[in-house]
């Protein structure tokens, strides 16, 4: 297992009205807890792009970022909705196909189907108000992420320290 020291802070945290700010907070929050953290608006963008070549400059970099980073930190609560930020999910499995760990956190860790209103089927099945099964493993998130990370409930403080104490109890340092 690698030692975790670089994560990449994946989240739909960019799209708050302060997020240099909380990216900033984030990566102080990952110093304290002796990892380094990168914020995907970390690089600035040359100042001629736009449009569907300044997506494809972000994509790239954040790209480039993960395979940089040691491991990822994501914030995987609800956007827009029920369901987490699909390009931090992109990013969580881009990771994971890396081989690198995903630790995400989640401030309610309820099963889905304690979430997801639903009503039950004439066989049995659960489906919410499209007619969309909703899956019931017990689980907060879609089997796909929640199988595939280290899931914290709390907050991105929370996460770094559930980190930081797994990282801290390993003779070899490795999270």
């Amino acid at each position: 297992m690698t030692s975790l020291h670089r994560l990449y802070l994946a989240g739909f945290d960019v799209f708050r009205p302060d997020a240099r700010e909380h990216g900033l907070a984030l990566q102080q929050l990952c110093r304290q807890h002796g990892f380094e953290g990168h914020y995907p608006t970390d690089p600035n963008p040359p100042p001629d792009l736009q449009g569907a070549a300044l997506a494809q400059w972000i994509l790239q970099s954040n790209l480039t970022a993960i395979r940089q980073a040691d491991g990822v930190l994501a914030n995987l609560n609800p956007f827009r909705g029920l369901e987490p930020d699909s390009g931090t999910a992109f990013e969580v499995g881009f990771a994971h196909a890396l081989g690198k760990p995903v630790w995400a956190y989640v401030e309610d860790d309820r099963p889905l189907i304690e979430r997801v209103p639903h009503q039950a089927g004439d066989d049995g099945r659960l489906f919410d108000a499209q007619g969309l099964q909703v899956e019931d493993f017990g689980l907060p998130l879609n089997l796909m992420l929640a199988c595939s990370v280290r899931l914290v409930r709390g907050d991105a403080a929370a996460c770094l320290q559930a980190m930081a104490a797994v990282r801290d109890a390993r003779p070899d340092g490795t999270s």
